[in-house]
Order: structure tokens, then sequence, then C-alpha cells
């Protein structure tokens, strides 16, 4: 990999599109593998340039708009909660504008490089209420002027409160004084409506993170409790993410994650994270070991030491190991890129556990009143637990399930008789489709290569490699269409996109059938659910844009796990349990014969569902 020049897969790009898909996407998950996506070094500086201007942009608005504060004596921003609110508030506004996760080439954004407020401050853009049917006033599916005021009215909020000086009134309890209180509540009450409006928006500013820290901050009037709730936040943020890694899922995404780490350069390594690097891409122990030791544990362990720990050496040991832990991650560049938070993180973890000690009056047992600690946990641990229950009901980024490998996902076919150009046609949007913005940039044989890599991407996850089993059915020949990674087109429909596959399941795709009018197996979808936590299935459906939900069922997900990304043996085996009426799909093959044992099978487990592929 050059700084200018990407790291391409060894095949010929005017040959590319020639070659059967399956045998494409072993080519390219197998220079994943070794390379990663293969972007050009430049793209990584350029999340680093964007992160340094991060810093320095909290650094200046905290330092030279809190009378109090200084802006060089860094020391004394030490126990002052007014800095970790500020920063709080800076975040989030670099979030809901779509600067921090979901910007730039790693998200696919490369021309231009932001979706977020260039979108949502445009009137027709899509609109995803999450209960059009049930909350009067948000009913319709495009943005109005009403929504766009209501945006624009939040960004004016989060400006507020990073410009104006601390109150003294209430809970504060220094020179440099605390956000106030109405303020911080006027901007939890307008993301709220926002919710109710337009999902998107609200995921967007990352309410699961920052939300109820920001509501306990205008509500209680002791900053004692606002500490204490501010470390419930992390400790339950880090261990719901822990809990999340439970399962065969999140191997699958260390694997990836690490293989694409720019700095990770040996080649040796890489391949050491799988059983037989390139004929077998099924984790090896090397991969469960810094998944689960490196990762699990970690998230686990270090977050209740933390939490309650009163040996001053002990918490600053598990302070540097999670300040190391998201420093590790940044690193890595994950895909959809959540540096701004890992970068929240590092500070924040020794402020709020090392400047507001424990020891010193700030433990579980100094809470004003047991009900706030009882009112906190009720409302960070019911998205979690319902949403590890019934994954259907909540997002994963509200159920605490970042980068565990279980999310809801998609891949998407687009007949080749340039279907995909509906979408530009008939849309209001601020991104031209992905194949246009790289066509600018490398051409239409490279772009493909570039594009299909993300399918590849997905395969290399256990519910990518379901996908191309349900395509492999549901279309007439792979060949005839153009694979795309639901991730990457959700970005271009609404703007921005953070791995939840609710963003652009049947209903978002009924919105833009509206729109752009695709005719029966011109845009088909496969897309799967998230596992629930107590069940070893996961359920799936298809989408013909044409048609809506054209078929529903399940799969086990050790079936899924214990495949190769290029299904050498055919479709996983999946139990289908409706379809729509009259609908058959258009290359229904019949279920493969059982396998024999090969390298590549022989930790199939006896306990899967029911391997009949029909009505």
């Amino acid at each position: 990999m050059g700084f200018k020049t990407p790291d391409m897969p060894p095949v010929k790009p005017e040959e590319f599109e020639s070659t059967p898909v399956m045998e494409r996407i072993r080519t390219l998950a197998t220079h994943w593998a070794e390379y990663g996506f293969g972007g050009p070094k430049q793209m990584h500086l350029l999340y680093l340039v964007k992160t340094v201007l991060f810093v320095v942009g909290g650094w200046l608005v905290v330092g030279s708009t809190t009378p109090g504060i200084s802006l060089f004596d860094l020391g004394g921003w030490w126990g002052e909660l007014i800095v970790y609110q500020k920063l709080m508030v800076w975040t989030v506004l670099w979030e809901i504008t779509g600067h921090a996760a979901s910007w730039g080439p790693l998200a696919f954004k490369f021309g231009p490089m932001l979706g977020g407020w260039r979108y949502w401050a445009r009137v027709g853009t899509l609109r995803l209420p999450p209960y059009p049917d049930k909350v009067p006033g948000t009913l319709g599916d495009h943005r109005t002027v009403f929504d766009v005021g209501l945006y624009l009215l939040i960004l004016a909020t989060l400006l507020f409160l990073l410009l104006t000086p601390g109150s003294h009134g209430g809970a504060a309890y220094s020179e440099a004084g605390l956000l106030p209180g109405w303020a911080l509540l006027t901007y939890v009450a307008l993301i709220l409506i926002m919710g109710f409006r337009d999902r998107v928006v609200f995921l967007a500013s990352r309410p699961e993170q920052y939300a109820v820290c920001l509501l306990a901050f205008g509500v209680l009037t002791d900053h004692v409790d606002m500490v204490l709730v501010a470390k419930i936040a992390m400790v339950t943020i880090w261990l719901g993410a822990g809990v999340s890694k439970f399962g065969r899922h999140f191997s699958l995404v260390v694997q990836a994650m690490l293989s694409n780490t720019p700095w990770l350069t040996s080649r040796r390594f890489k391949r050491s994270l799988y059983r037989n690097a390139p004929n077998d891409l099924r984790p090896s122990k090397m991969a469960f070991a810094w998944a689960h030791l490196g990762g699990t544990v970690v998230e686990l362990v270090l977050p209740l030491v933390l939490l309650f720990s009163v040996n001053e050496t002990l918490t600053w040991l598990a302070i540097a190991g999670m300040m190391l832990f998201h420093l590790f991650i940044y690193s890595t560049y994950p895909l959809a890129v959540p540096l701004e938070w890992n970068i929240f993180f590092i500070f924040v973890t020794p402020f709020l556990f090392g400047g507001f000690f424990a020891d010193d009056g700030y433990g579980m047992s100094d809470f004003s009143s047991p009900w706030i600690p009882a009112a906190a946990l009720v409302l960070y641990l019911t998205g979690p637990i319902l949403g590890n229950l019934k994954p259907e009901w909540v997002s994963f980024l509200v159920s605490l399930r970042q980068y565990s490998g279980n999310w809801a996902s998609g891949t998407m076919a687009f007949r080749m008789n340039d279907a995909e150009d509906k979408l530009d046609k008939g849309l209001v949007k601020s991104l031209q489709t992905q194949r246009q913005q790289l066509l600018a940039l490398y051409g239409s044989d490279v772009a493909e290569i570039f594009l299909q890599k993300c399918v590849a991407f997905r395969s290399m996850h256990s519910h990518g490699r379901m996908h191309l089993s349900l395509l492999q059915r549901h279309l007439d020949a792979l060949e005839n269409y153009r694979l795309r990674e639901g991730e990457v087109v959700c970005t271009v429909l609404v703007g921005w996109q953070f791995g939840d596959g609710h963003l652009f399941d049947e209903r978002t795709i009924a919105m833009v059938q509206k729109r752009c009018n695709f005719e029966p197996g011109e845009f088909v979808m496969a897309w799967t659910e998230s596992q629930p936590i107590h069940k070893k299935t996961v359920q799936y459906k298809v989408v013909d844009a044409a048609l809506g939900v054209v078929e529903r069922g399940y799969y086990h997900v050790r079936d899924a796990v214990a495949e190769q990304p290029w299904l050498p043996n055919g479709p996983i085996p999946h139990r289908v349990t409706w379809r729509l009426p009259g609908y058959e799909p258009a290359g229904n093959l019949p279920h493969p014969a059982p396998r024999s044992a090969d390298s590549t099978r022989s930790d199939r487990s006896d306990d899967r569902p029911d391997d009949k592929v029909g009505s």
C-alpha cells in the first residue's frame, strides 16, 4: 500500500465483472485478510488531521468560553465538572452534524465526505419516523420545513451550551459553575421530539452515549450525584459492549478489523488470525484470544474496578488499561470510524475516575438518594436488555452492541441494467451513489472492485454469508446483478449510517420505491436481524423493492460461522417460515446434499435448524 495509491487485489480490473461472483468474493476476502480495505495511507492521515481539529477545537471552546477556566492552565481543569459537560456537548455537536462517525472514505463518502447536516438541513430528503402509525404528528417520509427548523434549533441549542459561561446556581460548586439546567433539558426535549420525527438524526446524536448524562446534568441539584451518574453511564456502556461480545460473532469482527489496521503490516501476524489463510478464513485461536482476552475481559473487568475501587493505585491501573484500550481501537481505524468517541473516552476516563476519585467522596455510596442510581440504572439498562432479548425493537446502538458483529445488516443486489442509477434520479439527497463518486476517482472497473470488496468484507462476518446464500436463491444469477453492502447504500439514502440495518429495512426500501419505481427483480435485498442473546438462530427476510418482503425464515449461527466467505459448499442451511403468496424465488436452487466432513465443515453442529429450503 502506498501513501497515495491503493493496494489492489490480484485481479485485472477490466476482467473483474466477467469473473463469477463467488470467485470475486473469494479473491477479495482473501485479499482483505492480508491487506484490509487497501485504501491509500493518505486516507488515514486525513482522519488523523480531523482528530487534531476535534481535540484543538474542544480545547479552544472550553478554555475560551468558560470564566474560571484558563485556556493554558490545563491543570486547573482537573475536578471541574463543566469541562466534562462542555466536552460532551462538543462531541455531540460533531456527531449530530455528521463530522464524527460516518464521515469520509472509511464510511464510503468520497465526494463530498460529509452527509449529516447537508442532508438533514435539506427539505425533501428521506425521513424515517419510528412509529408513524402510533405517534401523532409523525406521519410521512420526507423532510419538511418543520424538520429542518427542528434540526437547526437543536444545533443552536448545542452552540449555546458550548458558548455560555457556567451558571453559579443550583449544583454549582466552584468559580467555573455548571451549564444551565434549563438549556440541557431543552436539548434533551428537542432530541426526543426529533427521535419521533426521524430516528436517523436521533441515533446520529449518539443518545445511548450522552443523552441520559445530559438529562442528569439538567435535573440533579448536587454535583456529586451528577458525577456518579456519569460514572455509571461510562461503566454500563463498557459492560454492555463486553456482554455483546459473547457468542460466535466477535472473533470474526476482530479478524477483519486487525487485517484492516494501517500500522499492522506483518502478513504473518494477519495470517495467524485465520486457521489456514488463504484457504480457510475461519477464526484461529489467536483471533479468539485477541477478541475475548483483549476485548471482552477488558470491558467486563476494568470498568467494575473503576466503579467500585477505593484503592488509588488499582484505580489508576484500571484507568491506564481503559485508555490504552480506546487508543488501540482508535489506531485500527475501524469502518464507520467512531474516532472522536474513543478520543473523548480516552480523556474523560482519567478525568472522571481520577479527578473525582471514589475515596474522596465520589463513590457509589455517596449518592444523596438511593433513587438516583436506581433511576439511572433503569434508563441505562432498559435499552440493552430489550435490545438483546428483542433486537427487532431496538437499535443495536441503543442495545450497546457496537462492533460486536451482531447487528441487523443487509446485502443489496441491483440488476445490471443500470437499476442502481435510479437512486440518483429519483431521490432528493446530498450524495450520489458510491459508484458515481468512485467513477470520478478511479474509473468504472476499479470503482466496482472497491464496492464489491465491501460485500466481501460483509461475507467475512456470519450474516454476510447468509446474505449471499439467500441471494443465490432469489436471483436468476448473481452475475446479472451488482452487489452492494447495505450500510454503504444507506449512507446515500439517509445521509448517515453506523452499522444499524434497521435504517435500511423494508420500511426504508418502501420509501425509496415510491420515488424510484423499480421493477420486480431489479432491486433485491437479503436482510438479517441481530441474534437474540438467548437464542441460537437468526431471523432473515428477503425484500424485493417492487414487491416488499417476499420471504422470511431463520438460520443457525453455527452454520454460518462454520462456512467460508465464498460459500464453497453452497448456500447455508436455512428454514423458510413464510413466503409471499404467488412469489417464487428466481433462482430457487434445491438444497445441497449433506456435506461430507472436510476441513471447512469439521465442526458442524447437529443442533442446527431444519435444513429445508422451501415453504
